[in-house]
């Protein structure tokens, strides 16, 4: 595994490196795009090799038996996590957005109101408004430098009319992993207003050295009959392509409401996401994920440490994910101004804070899981582009 190596992009209906000037108007030979959620690197042997027995057989039809598949995602939650899955509780979907839509559809009605943690994945947004429902918005507040929940400004927002409330653990973005403490929290408050609870744990794979990410169901057992877990191999071995997730429901009710939308959509699953999935659930992902972490950790610090350099602005402190949250609030700059500045001057693209909900505002979210030139070379753009400031 060489995470050094940089692979280009370009040309190859890459979202992130081809949609880049058309969204941003980054140019597509100069730029860098740090935008969208996936990695500049290529998967662990295992899944390479999977899709290339796929390649290899070259008959790609109807995906049946999932026994190895299931024993796959059974392992990786046990082993990885300390979490023990039923069989009968995994749903597969066509990734987790895809995920979280029907469940959206499963357990509330148009007109009720979707509870955020903002700010948060954009995603959500969309989803909720385009489905008819309403996104109520409870803000995290920030303590020296790191997001946290604020239930007691919560509990009073709460009009009876919210139906669900969606966590994502570890949160993207502000990197934080939530505390077992914390988790119960939201579970007890889940319970006093009657809300399901979807917890989000696509990213629970990605946690750095001196963070421990705790799965809701371990958290709060207590909560199982409000419970909708959401889990994926794609952000994590970098196969998003694939649009594989899985929707885990430990509850029967909630299990049949949920099985009862997958039928009415005619849901199946993608062969190559199935095969991609089994083999990236096995010793060597395990080994690739850490070796992983130990490189983005390297990332991490290399890019704090260049953009915090920089008078007026703060990346927020990452315990998960490899997107980097930036504050430039106190440059004194609009959004506008700065974001200017980072996408004409720096020539780079990366999420604007607006998008994630109340909150975001004077962010901006820099995806780091590129090879480490790349991410000193942003530095090195970034600095001068504010160099006045300095």
């Amino acid at each position: 595994m060489n995470f050094d190596e940089l692979i280009n992009r370009r040309g190859t209906h890459c979202s992130k490196w081809d949609q880049m000037e058309p969204t941003f108007g980054v140019p597509a030979d100069k730029g860098l795009a740090m935008w969208v959620a996936d990695m500049d690197f290529r998967p662990p042997q295992s899944v390479q090799r999977a899709v290339e027995a796929m390649a290899a057989h070259g008959v790609y039809g109807y995906f049946g038996d999932d026994r190895a598949y299931l024993d796959a995602i059974q392992w990786w939650m046990q082993t990885r996590h300390g979490w023990t899955v039923e069989r009968g509780a995994i749903f597969t979907t066509h990734g987790l957005v895809n995920g979280f839509g029907m469940c959206i559809e499963a357990y509330s009605a148009p007109g009720d109101g979707i509870v955020l943690m903002t700010p948060v994945y954009h995603a959500f947004a969309r989803i909720i408004r385009a489905s008819g429902r309403q996104v109520v918005e409870c803000p995290l507040k920030v303590v020296e430098g790191r997001h946290e929940m604020d239930f007691e400004a919560w509990d009073a927002q709460m009009t009876g009319r919210e139906r669900i409330l969606v966590l994502c653990s570890p949160h993207n973005p502000g990197g934080r992993v939530w505390t077992a403490a914390e988790l119960k929290a939201t579970a007890d408050f889940c319970r006093r207003h009657d809300l399901i609870l979807i917890s989000d744990e696509i990213h629970h794979d990605l946690v750095y050295p001196g963070n421990k990410h705790v799965a809701m169901p371990l958290a709060a057992p207590e909560i199982a009959d409000r419970l909708v877990m959401m889990t994926a191999t794609t952000k994590t071995f970098n196969i998003a392509g694939a649009h594989t997730g899985n929707v885990i429901i430990a509850d029967p009710a909630l299990r049949a409401k949920f099985a009862a939308r997958v039928m009415a959509l005619g849901i199946s699953p993608n062969a190559f996401g199935m095969h991609m999935a089994t083999a990236a659930y096995s010793p060597d992902g395990a080994g690739w994920v850490d070796a992983l972490m130990a490189y983005l950790d390297g990332n991490r610090a290399v890019f704090d440490a260049g953009v915090n350099a920089i008078p007026g602005v703060r990346s927020m402190r990452l315990e998960a994910t490899y997107l980097a949250w930036v504050d430039f609030s106190r440059t004194g700059m609009t959004a506008d101004e700065f974001t200017a500045r980072v996408e004409k001057a720096a020539l780079i693209a990366a999420n604007h804070g607006a998008t994630f909900g109340k909150g975001g505002e004077t962010f901006l979210r820099f995806n780091i899981a590129t090879p480490r030139a790349r991410v000193t070379e942003a530095v090195g753009r970034l600095q001068e582009a504010f160099a006045d400031l300095q």
